[in-house]
């Protein structure tokens, strides 16, 4: 390939070749302006070179070629050798596939790329490489390696020493170099008397020039040594005596301490590994890195256990130990760098102690944690006797003027019923008992056959009944202090039905009469709780969900009842929780007179506010959630999904299926035994899942999760399972 004219394979029209000449020239006559940046765009290219000039650059040009990289590379080499351009490889940049020259003060870096979708095509791109300390190579030398940074060059001149010596007296002064003699030399060393077995050596100084580019270099020494076969070694590097003599310390890499200045440095594993290790090439003399790593480890707590076997490239090689690692510590030279290694890894009595100390944390951890969740259960189920209490066991008749397809009690609130999809839900202050009596006796009055259901206990009841080829499944069940009631099947399907709500049940004349006296009083804060809540309130209570021995909650509920109206209510909590930092979100928001529901960005995490009525007064359900506390915890969901975790602290394997899956429950799962209970990933949705514990009956219950939600299912010793929504 032959050097053609910059720009002329440029396929374009000839205006826009014109502008792009004139943009380049331009660019030409900047980068000319500083005689240590080389002119890019009056660089030979390659025949066939097609440029992009669509983001012209003073400093950087690109170009695509036919044909692969393989073929490209050697001959860039070639044609910008022929340019005059002195290809050198960096220090500890072997590898590298870039390229890089140097012609006078001038660098040059090459590299290569693909071109895009095209292995039979690769993109060139010349880019300015300033030389901040610039040496002479001479002609003809090979195995050059070369840092115009420090400076640092190492070659082989084809000329005998004498020449080569000849050669850097002139060539040296030509740059600016100054020798340096006793006098000059007294602001860094006291001598400069040293003698090269079968060379020479001598020490320069550059004074900064503005022209040249030189600012604050440091001295060097060239060294020139005579080789077997009439060829002269050169090795150019900064002074010894003009290196720091006493290193400081750079951030720790992999815990483990790294001298300053270094040129690369790279750690594996941390403080806590049990292997670790750390390599440096630091820009110091040997015995200055030793005496660091003496001071560093001793003030660590290491001691130096004599001396390792050397392996290629070492000087010194020590072996290191600590009350709980043993390592190497092992330093070498290469180039003008001083290479270092330390390698440390855990003793195994020490990796022993470490393991006991953590199964014991963890057998506390979790045996604390099956501790909490059997009171948990315990409060659970106290509680929901407390509250099984406060429902009602009286003998039901059904509401009037009800538009369902199946009678409702007159206990009945907050009823949804959608015929399209045969599906009714309602809530009630009458009992699981009371409502089943309700619904067995009505529905076989009306010609309906109930189905047997070993789900008939005082917490909940599953029914299901037929007729006429049509079907409807109900499930009560207490939750909190009211009783739900769910419905779906064929039964309710009512075509073109609309959705229906109703108002929640009139409560007695007496009793509203006392609950608007007392809603005329002003809402004051509970300085004492948590999350705000109103003084003036018939019941409240807060829970929140973290694990043992932890600070953070990954949730917190309020949920209370307030004998007020709905607005005043509503404008209580925006004034709290605006006080406490926490923002409305204006999207989704939805406030009537029977109900609201309002999101909020609280300093902790999102948080939902839901307000309703019952019995004359306001429910609050407040949930306030921390991301994360939960990520940190592992309980985080996927996102668009809810989490479940399964638990067994019962003595036998459980099984469960949900969601057409079955999943065994080991004796002990989430406890010491066996810490990683099962978890699974479920769209938001209703879900009935059933458990099955050897010798006992199947239990079928239903659980509804929430995009983001995470909910916990434990398995209890009595084969009770008690959901917790623990995000």
């Amino acid at each position: 390939m032959s050097m053609i004219p910059r720009g002329t394979p440029v396929p374009a029209r000839w205006q826009l070749l014109a502008c792009g000449l004139v943009l380049m020239a331009s660019c030409s006559t900047a980068a000319a302006a500083d005689g240590g940046i080389v002119d890019v765009h009056a660089l030979p290219q390659l025949e066939g070179a097609v440029e992009d000039t669509s983001r012209p650059d003073p400093y950087r040009v690109e170009y695509r070629m036919p044909t692969p990289e393989a073929v490209t590379s050697p001959a860039v080499k070639k044609l910008l050798s022929a340019d005059g351009w002195v290809l050198y490889v960096r220090p500890l940049e072997e590898k590298s596939t870039n390229l890089n020259f140097k012609k006078g003060r001038q660098g040059l870096s090459v590299h290569f790329t693909q071109a895009l979708g095209r292995p039979d095509q690769s993109v060139v791109y010349y880019t300015t490489d300033r030389i901040y300390g610039n040496v002479p190579f001479p002609d003809g030398a090979s195995d050059i390696m070369f840092d115009g940074t420090r400076p640092y060059l190492g070659c082989i001149a084809p000329s005998a020493l004498d020449a080569t010596s000849d050669f850097y007296a002139s060539q040296m002064a030509a740059i600016g170099w100054q020798k340096l003699t006793p006098e000059t030399a007294a602001r860094w060393t006291t001598s400069l008397d040293e003698t090269v077995p079968n060379g020479l050596r001598a020490f320069y100084a550059h004074p900064d020039s503005k022209d040249t580019g030189f600012y604050q270099q440091k001295p060097v020494m060239l060294t020139l040594t005579r080789r077997d076969d009439g060829r002269t070694n050169i090795d150019i590097r900064v002074a010894p005596f003009a290196l720091p003599s006493e290193l400081k310390a750079d951030g720790d890499l992999a815990g483990l301490p790294r001298p300053t200045p270094t040129k690369t440095a790279r750690g594996l594993g941390s403080a806590s590994s049990n292997k670790r290790e750390m390599s440096a090439a630091a820009m110091a003399e040997l015995p200055a890195v030793l005496a660091f790593y003496h001071r560093e480890l001793a003030a660590r707590g290491w001691q130096e256990d004599g001396s390792a076997p050397l392996a290629p490239g070492d000087e010194v090689a020590i072996k290191v130990s600590n009350a709980e690692e043993t390592g190497v510590l092992r330093l070498g030279r290469k180039y003008d760098f001083t290479m270092i290694s330390l390698n440390v890894q855990v003793k195994d009595s020490a990796l022993a102690a470490r393991a006991k100390a953590k199964k014991e944390a963890d057998d506390k951890f979790f045996s604390d944690a099956a501790a909490a969740a059997q009171k948990m259960i315990a409060a659970d189920e106290a509680r929901r006797k407390v509250q099984a209490a406060g429902l009602s066991d009286a003998p039901l008749n059904a509401l009037a003027d009800s538009k369902t397809p199946v009678p409702l009690p007159e206990t009945a609130e907050g009823v949804i019923f959608e015929g399209g999809d045969g599906r009714l839900e309602f809530s009630s202050n009458s009992s699981v008992k009371a409502l089943g009596t309700f619904y067995r006796a009505s529905l076989k009055n009306a010609g309906w056959k109930e189905q047997p259901s070993v789900i008939n206990q005082p917490n909940m009841a599953v029914m299901e009944f037929s007729k006429g080829g049509k079907s409807i499944s109900m499930t009560v069940m207490q939750m909190g202090p009211k009783v739900n009631v769910s419905a779906t099947g064929s039964g309710l399907v009512v075509a073109a039905a609309k959705p229906v709500e109703t108002k929640s049940a009139q409560s007695k004349p007496t009793e509203s009469k006392a609950m608007q006296a007392k809603s005329t009083e002003p809402l004051k804060p509970d300085p004492d709780s948590a999350l705000p809540v109103p003084t003036q309130r018939s019941s409240s209570g807060i829970s929140s969900t973290k694990f043992p021995g932890s600070d953070q909650s990954f949730r917190k509920e309020l949920e209370a009842s307030i004998p007020a109206e709905l607005s005043d209510v509503l404008a209580f909590y925006r004034a709290e929780l605006t006080k406490r930092g926490w923002q409305e979100k204006t999207d989704g928001a939805t406030v009537t007179a029977e109900r609201a529901e309002l999101a909020f960005t609280s300093p902790e995490g999102p948080a939902m506010l839901k307000l309703g009525r019952a019995r004359e007064e306001t429910t609050v359900s407040l949930v306030q959630r921390n991301p994360q506390a939960a990520a940190k915890a592992d309980i985080m969901p996927k996102a668009g999904q809810a989490r479940l975790m399964l638990g067994n602290i019962g003595p036998k394997e459980a099984s469960l299926t949900i969601n057409k899956q079955t999943i065994k429950i080991a004796a002990g799962a989430g406890g010491p035994q066996s810490p990683k209970g099962p978890m699974l990933d479920l769209p938001p949705g209703k879900y009935q899942y059933a458990l099955r514990l050897p010798g006992q009956p199947t239990r079928n219950e239903t659980l509804t999760v929430a995009a983001g939600d995470a909910w916990g299912l434990l398995v209890g010793p009595s084969g009770d399972v008690l959901p917790l929504q623990m995000y």
